[in-house]
């Protein structure tokens, strides 16, 4: 039904959609709370749909100055929806209303203007994050907005579908090739909908089809290099895990809390993110996925030098991965399969310098991975050109790691780059031979397509 109580105010403020749409967007500027609105969006709050706190906020008051009195949102049309507060910036938000006006913030501003709070590495802000999951009971499906429209589970197949066209993308040519869209997706297709009327059934499977749409923004935006962005998503995802006590999910989002900080060198971090998932999920997870969450615990501790507790984690994560089959897995884990691990173990053995199993590994993960797999398939090329290095076989090595970047050339990966400015760095000590002065000419004449590629 049509909102007529802010279909009435807007005319007597004498504003249009695109007029309030543009106040508001500068009133969460001046904030420092940027959002997307556009006329479309108020168009849909004119149309009866539900409103995020931090719009509503926004709105609340753009309204409340131009009609010079203190407006409530039941007077703004929005009965069911309470008073918003902002929610804490980084924080695990302490509600699920809050967590979805998060994350509506997050994916209403493109992430190369985004003004976030600092990316929190000392560990206490995050190990107060992950406690206060770990301790957190299912807070149950809320109650959504009354509407004309029933959401079902055609919806719920719609987001998953989106889901895995985005996740194909991503793994093909890079976490900068789908981004802005996704953003737009989620934005304006799932979140509206989980304060949408729905059945209890239908809820449970929306809240996790949206967390995976989440939780792909967070490691897009990790992948393109954009770190204190994909931290806020991935904290403000992890508090959607908690509607339905979904612990595989959420551990899940605790082992990219891992991979992300173990990529950035902080080391006990990733150790501890790792652990929290692997004890956050027991007794919950498929063997599959603890096979990812001790994969993901060696790979911390093989860059933390600890090679009795990553050879402990990484035969954990073989002995598990040996019934993977026998789990009933989520879509979303079908990509860990034996080439993931394979280049998981590589990885690991490369961090420390046993240059003959991460050679066999990363051979193994090269030949296994499908080419579909673009990205992945690069690093394992590079983990073995970096592996053949330590092995003292540098034609080898120079050639893969060429490969790598030739066929690499469309990936839009910070992390693929990362792996290649790496090598280059490693092969400085071989400057006088000449195949290595003609890998670096190569280097340059690939990093020129992919810059003109972003």
């Amino acid at each position: 039904m049509p909102n007529e109580l802010l279909i009435s105010l807007m005319a007597e403020a004498g504003t249009s959609n695109k007029g309030l749409a543009k106040r508001m967007r500068d009133l969460g500027h001046q904030r420092g709370a940027a959002l997307g609105t556009t006329h479309v969006s108020v168009q849909r709050w004119r149309a009866g749909s539900g409103i995020q706190p931090r719009a509503a906020a926004l709105l609340r008051d753009v309204l409340s100055g131009l009609l010079n009195r203190r407006l409530t949102l039941a007077e703004l049309g929005f009965a069911h929806e309470p008073e918003p507060t902002a929610p804490p910036a980084g924080g695990y938000p302490p509600s699920p209303r809050e967590a979805l006006a998060a994350l509506d913030g997050l994916a209403a501003t493109d992430p190369g203007t985004m003004v976030v709070g600092p990316l929190n590495m000392s560990g206490d802000g995050l190990d107060s994050v992950v406690l206060t999951w770990l301790l957190a009971r299912p807070d149950g499906i809320p109650a959504g907005a009354a509407s004309d429209r029933r959401i079902g589970m055609r919806d719920v197949h719609a987001i998953r579908t989106a889901g895995e066209m985005f996740m194909k993308l991503d793994f093909l040519y890079g976490g900068g090739h789908g981004h802005r869209a996704l953003r737009h997706y989620f934005r304006h297709e799932v979140l509206p909908l989980l304060s949408g009327s729905h059945s209890e059934k239908v809820g449970i499977a929306l809240f996790s089809a949206a967390t995976e749409i989440g939780q792909l923004l967070a490691w897009t935006a990790y992948d393109t290099g954009k770190h204190e962005l994909a931290r806020h998503y991935l904290v403000s995802t992890l508090r959607l895990t908690q509607v339905t006590g979904d612990r595989m999910a959420g551990s899940r989002i605790l082992s990219n809390l891992s991979h992300q900080a173990n990529y950035l060198g902080h080391r006990d971090q990733a150790v501890r993110l790792a652990r929290a998932a692997t004890e956050g999920a027991r007794h919950h997870a498929t063997p599959r996925a603890m096979a990812l969450y001790s994969a993901m615990e060696a790979r911390a501790l093989g860059r933390a030098q600890d090679g009795v507790g990553a050879a402990r984690a990484m035969n954990e994560a073989e002995r598990h991965f040996e019934k993977a089959d026998t789990g009933d897995d989520p879509g979303w884990l079908a990509y860990f399969n034996a080439a993931e691990l394979q280049g998981e173990l590589a990885h690991c053995f490369r961090d420390l310098r046993q240059h003959r199993s991460a050679v066999h590994h990363a051979r193994r993960a090269v030949d296994q991975t499908d080419p579909q797999y673009a990205r992945t398939l690069g690093f394992c090329r590079m983990v073995l050109a970096q592996s053949l290095l330590l092995h003292g076989e540098l034609d080898e090595a120079l050639s893969m790691a060429t490969r790598a970047v030739e066929e690499g050339d469309s990936l839009q990966s910070a992390r693929f780059l990362g792996y290649v400015t790496d090598f280059q760095h490693e092969v400085t000590a071989y400057a006088g031979h000449a195949r290595t002065a003609d890998f670096h000419d190569r280097v340059r004449s690939a990093l020129v397509r992919m810059d003109d590629e972003d």
